[in-house]
């Protein structure tokens, strides 16, 4: 008799665990690799936060907060940095000192949303840097005007110490706007010689100052370095002789007069052609009419300007030959 067919036992499938195996082990070496990555890379940081800085150029006509934004570098993002002008000028709170202080408020205000409100204005350095403005005050009201300042800076919300508000040397007021200039055309930092001299003419004072290889007076010659490269720049200031205080004083009167005269006759007032054309600053000065000699002067009005610069130059060649000869006398 035939005995029952036992069923078959299933064959392990030995290729599949295998394969199974191997789909299991490569899992579990992603998880455990990507966990290693996870845990080992540094966590992806921020976008740094832009850095600010606030200078206060406290001008003789007015006073401006200039609000720079600093790359990573540390140099100005010029495309992210705001001014904000007001007037008049520090100066001008000579006869009431404590107002001087509350003048600089608006600008503060404009900085810190510019900077970004309370908190990024705690970490923001503010300096106030005063110019011929104060120069031209006595050293008391100067000092006056300038305690008035530091108390408002102090009370801004900014970083502030009492040091970083001063009146600047005229030398240094020269020697800032050398830097900007170079800086702005893309000359600074390379040769000394391809860089740029410059004339800043301000309210109260105008300034010379350009790279030179002659031996300097130590009081007129500063040496500064940019980079790998360093610059002996010659840097000179003259007092009184801005675009509005010059233009009160004799000497200034004297050349406003020969402008004039240069000049063409307008209902009744002179032209000057060394104003822009369509500027307007009436004036009254002493001035010859045209074929008059120069004793026979006579009450006239400087209106507008011309914006001539042939007859500008030629009016300043003459009054440097009237200077020139010091047996004419002054008009």
């Amino acid at each position: 008799m035939r005995e029952p067919t036992k069923p078959l036992s299933p064959r392990p499938s030995r290729g599949r665990c295998r394969l199974c195996g191997l789909c299991l082990g490569s899992a579990l070496l992603a998880i455990v690799v990507s966990t290693l990555v996870h845990l080992l890379s540094p966590p992806p940081q921020p976008a740094p936060s832009p850095r600010f800085s606030v200078i206060i150029d406290g001008g003789s006509t007015g006073t401006r907060a200039h609000v720079f934004s600093l790359g990573p570098d540390g140099r100005p993002d010029l495309a992210r940095s705001a001014v904000m002008r007001v007037s008049p000028g520090l100066s001008s709170f000579a006869a009431d000192t404590a107002r001087a202080g509350e003048s600089l408020r608006p600008l503060l205000e404009f900085a810190k949303e510019k900077v970004g409100g309370e908190g990024a204005a705690a970490a923001t350095e503010v300096r106030l840097m005063a110019t011929a403005g104060l120069r031209l005050l006595e050293e008391g009201v100067r000092e006056a005007i300038l305690v008035s300042c530091r108390n408002a800076l102090r009370a801004s919300g900014f970083r502030f110490e009492d040091s970083w508000a001063k009146v600047i040397p005229g030398s240094d007021e020269g020697i800032y706007a050398w830097i900007a200039a170079n800086y702005a055309l893309g000359t600074l930092g390379g040769d000394p010689h391809k860089t740029i001299g410059i004339i800043e003419l301000g309210g109260a004072s105008a300034q010379l100052t350009f790279v030179s290889d002659e031996v300097l007076p130590l009081e007129l010659s500063t040496n500064f370095t940019f980079g790998e490269t360093t610059y002996t720049l010659y840097s000179n200031s003259f007092l009184n002789f801005g675009q509005y205080s010059f233009a009160s004083t004799s000497t200034g009167q004297c050349f406003i007069m020969i402008r004039a005269i240069e000049g063409s006759s307008k209902n009744g007032t002179l032209v000057d052609p060394c104003a822009p054309k369509g500027y307007s600053h009436k004036r009254k000065v002493l001035a010859r009419t045209s074929g008059a000699s120069r004793s026979n002067l006579e009450n006239q009005y400087v209106d507008n300007g011309s914006g001539n610069y042939k007859k500008c130059r030629s009016s300043s060649m003459i009054m440097m030959q009237e200077g020139k000869d010091s047996r004419k006398g002054s008009y």
